[in-house]
């Protein structure tokens, strides 16, 4: 069972067909092959042993009036107008050493076999020579007689007519079928694109739900839930905009209050603390904002890149840049280029040296970030990149923050329908790759 179903089609569209075309080819087959075991093959061997007969008889009178050539023909003319069965004798002739098969064996076999049990005498036929007759010679004493037979009284003629009815309502049928389930899968489809287009961040505004009830029912859910999903995204976004505006206020007031205080080591503690709260507010509105309303456009990934190492550059940083030109993809350019800064931040966070690079991979674009820092281990991977996440190693020895970094960076990377994964940077230290379709 295992078997066949890796075998069996995968897609709907497949299935469907199969479930509707199997069972009609199935039908035809078993109909067609009844039509000719039962009826046609017993009217065709019905057929062949009447003109067997009629051959065999004319062989017969042929060889009892050997010395009345005349009796003969009026036999001959008498087989000519009551069975429209031509007989020639043809003297000091031999029966042929070859002949042509037809294309329905079986019209053959079924001439041969009435042939041999009606006819001692050897004998030689041809079913393909003349498209309405067949042609049938026997060997006698003195030559061959040949016989011309009507084609009608040897085989039933209408079996290909049948043939031809059997395969053309197949394949109008089939054809039916195939613009009818198109029909009905294509809505299917479209509510699947759709959907991975949300999951990307995407507009999906002009989708309308089409097809049959269940897949309007299964569109209308999917408007709903989206619906559901952006007004939730919605408030938590206006919440903690709300929760980091209410909270800039006091620490405004503390911030003059600091600056009126005397200068002190009390007063720098209270100044980095007030900053860090500060960060802290703005980590938690960049992963509360996410995807924000940005539009997805193709964009050019080796120019969005070079611009962060450039700015990077510009205050004083270093970082190697290595690209292939002109890596194009579908992304929204302000939401990634905030997932690639919190990614070279955090590389340069925690190593001498940061790498950056950009290629295709698989027909997908993945942007690699290396640093020679201490790394994580491979077992803490999956928690590194979980929301307040901050890890007990060396990695977050005075560490700001509050672990939302890559969380913020995976965030946007599964939004765009890609991924982050983590592992050992070549470097030494970690390796963080951004892979996005293409």
């Amino acid at each position: 069972m295992s078997l066949l179903r890796r075998y069996l089609p995968k897609g709907l569209f497949a299935r469907t067909l199969l479930i509707i075309v199997l069972p009609v080819a199935l039908m035809q087959v078993a109909v067609v092959w009844s039509f000719f075991e039962e009826h046609w093959e017993t009217v065709t061997s019905s057929l062949s042993e009447g003109v067997a007969g009629d051959i065999a008889m004319m062989t017969t009178l042929y060889e009892q009036n050997l010395d009345d050539p005349a009796a003969f023909d009026r036999h001959a003319d008498i087989a000519y107008r009551t069975m429209k069965l031509s007989v020639d004798f043809q003297a000091d002739v031999i029966l042929p050493t070859s002949r042509r098969t037809s294309f329905f064996r079986t019209l053959d076999r079924t001439l041969r076999r009435a042939l041999s049990d009606q006819i001692s005498n050897e004998f030689w036929f041809d079913t393909t020579r003349y498209p309405n007759h067949v042609d049938v010679r026997v060997q006698v004493d003195g030559g061959v007689l040949r016989f011309i037979a009507v084609r009608e009284r040897v085989f039933v003629t209408t079996g290909h007519i049948f043939l031809l009815w059997i395969i053309g309502a197949s394949t109008l049928l089939t054809a039916v079928s195939i613009i009818f389930i198109r029909n009905q899968v294509k809505p299917i489809r479209r509510l699947a694109e759709v959907a991975e287009q949300f999951g990307r961040g995407q507009d999906v505004d002009h989708f309308k739900p089409a097809g049959a009830t269940e897949v309007r029912q299964a569109a209308h859910a999917f408007l709903e839930m989206r619906s559901r999903l952006k007004r939730h995204l919605d408030q938590r976004t206006a919440l903690l905009a709300g929760v980091s505006h209410d909270l800039r206020t006091p620490l405004t007031r503390l911030r003059l209050q600091l600056a009126l205080m005397p200068e002190g080591t009390e007063r720098e503690d209270a100044k980095r603390d007030v900053s860090e709260m500060e960060e802290m507010l703005d980590e938690y509105l960049d992963f509360a904002r996410g995807q924000a309303n940005e539009a997805t456009m193709r964009s050019d990934m080796t120019a969005l890149v070079r611009q962060i190492v450039e700015d990077a550059h510009r205050d004083g940083k270093v970082i190697d840049f290595i690209a292939e030109e002109d890596v194009e993809a579908d992304f929204r350019p302000g939401t990634v280029k905030r997932c690639l800064v919190n990614l070279i931040n955090n590389a340069m966070s925690y190593g001498e040296t940061v790498s950056v690079s950009v290629r295709r991979k698989d027909g997908r674009v993945e942007v690699l970030v290396d640093d020679d820092g201490p790394g994580i281990p491979p077992d803490q991977y999956e928690e590194a990149l979980r929301p307040f996440s901050r890890l007990d190693e060396s990695r977050n020895q005075n560490r700001k923050g509050v672990g939302l970094g890559l969380a913020i960076a995976r965030d946007v990377a599964r939004s765009h329908g890609g991924d982050i994964r983590l592992s050992e940077s070549p470097l030494g230290g970690l390796r963080a790759i951004v892979s996005l379709p293409g």
